[in-house]
């Protein structure tokens, strides 16, 4: 289905204004104002990035590890909130901590979990900082894309910065998380992140450098180096 014909099936307001925005570059996504995000209907607007099927499958190496009962699972740099949302309906017992930097992505966020009728604790502010509990899970799409790569014009134009770019190559929240992270992990934990294409070894061994854990890499459906998974040894 190319993005016109999504919009004449998905769209519900006026279809000449929708393929005007659509021809301005603004992504098909924000116009219809959601995403179906691994069977949720997620919303999404200029506030927040634009769900990925590569996050979906972050979400389902998560679930492939993960049990229903009463584990403490945190989310870091939430965003539109659909990694933290869909785990939650797929494991209802889990209680989920939700972090974000942005006020904005807190806002839509929220809306999303009332939408998709789930019970999420959302806190405003910077990765770990805020946070005075202990974790059996950290997950985390953070911003991975450097700040001297190019990425499509449809993307740079549309999609928040702050949730694209990172410092140190793309790898600043990697080493921010893994650093701080001891601190509010239990003695058996995982960690879940979805990294940049060319960044697997570098996060493997910055896990190894600070925990003591094993670490593996997957690939997303293109084939490329997508997830890393960390276990407490």
């Amino acid at each position: 289905m190319n993005n016109i014909e999504y919009l004449k099936k998905y769209y519900k307001g006026n279809i000449d204004d929708a393929i005007k925005r659509l021809e301005n570059g603004e992504p098909v996504q924000y116009i219809v104002g959601n995403v179906d995000f691994y069977g949720n209907i997620i919303k999404v607007d200029k506030r927040v990035l634009i769900p990925r099927f590569e996050t979906e499958g972050l979400v389902e190496i998560a679930l492939s590890y993960l049990s229903n009962t009463n584990l403490d699972i945190v989310d870091l740099g939430t965003g539109s909130g659909c990694i933290a949302i869909t785990i939650k309906k797929k494991l209802p017992n889990v209680n989920i901590d939700a972090i974000d930097i942005s006020i904005d992505a807190i806002n839509l966020a929220e809306e999303n979990a009332k939408l998709n009728n789930v019970d999420i604790n959302f806190i405003n502010s910077d990765m770990l900082k805020p946070l005075n509990k202990k974790y059996d899970v950290i997950i985390s799409n953070p911003p991975y894309i450097s700040y001297n790569e190019e990425i499509m014009d449809i993307v740079k134009n549309n999609e928040p910065s702050i949730a694209l770019y990172a410092e140190n190559d793309g790898l600043y929240f990697y080493e921010e998380i893994l650093k701080n992270c001891k601190n509010y992990l239990k003695d058996k934990y995982y960690i879940f992140f979805e990294i940049g294409y060319n960044q697997a070894e570098k996060i493997k061994q910055t896990a190894l450098k600070y925990l003591n854990c094993n670490v593996v890499v997957k690939k997303d459906l293109q084939g490329f180096d997508r997830y890393i998974i960390i276990e407490s040894k």
